[in-house]
């Protein structure tokens, strides 16, 4: 589902601006992976990175066969009870200007716009930062 997702935003935007983890990141212990199955089939994925006083919220994606089910929603509930479980109080993301349902989906969550954070670009015209507190 990694490639498919990749697969889905690398037309979207430019090399510079396609901030992907491979596989290898996503299984270093700071790393949390969920995913949402049917049976054997998994339909929706996403997980989030521990920095030292975040959660940095990474690859969610739905198949497109499951979109409309509220699993992304679940993801990241999901994601947000692992952050404050490893005592992270504050979540943030980037995601990208050409994703109005990931905006969307975030803004309605609490989610709010911010500044660019670690080693992101802060004058990339295609991300959207955002980030929001996590109640205890």
């Amino acid at each position: 589902m990694v490639e498919e997702l990749d697969a889905y935003l690398v037309p979207l935007y430019p090399a510079e601006s396609n901030h992907l983890l491979d596989i290898e990141t996503l299984r270093q212990p700071e790393m949390r992976f969920f995913a949402a199955r049917r049976g054997e089939e998994v339909l929706a994925i996403g997980g989030c990175w521990l920095h030292g006083d975040y959660a940095e919220v990474k690859r969610i994606y739905v198949t497109p066969a499951a979109r409309g089910l509220g699993l992304a929603k679940r993801i990241m509930q999901r994601i947000e009870d692992e952050a404050r479980g490893c005592g992270r109080m504050i979540a943030r993301l980037e995601t990208g200007i050409h994703q109005p349902e990931s905006l969307g989906l975030y803004r309605r969550l609490g989610y709010v716009d911010r500044g660019a954070f670690g080693d992101y670009p802060a004058d990339d015209p295609n991300s959207v930062f955002m980030e929001k507190v996590l109640s205890a």
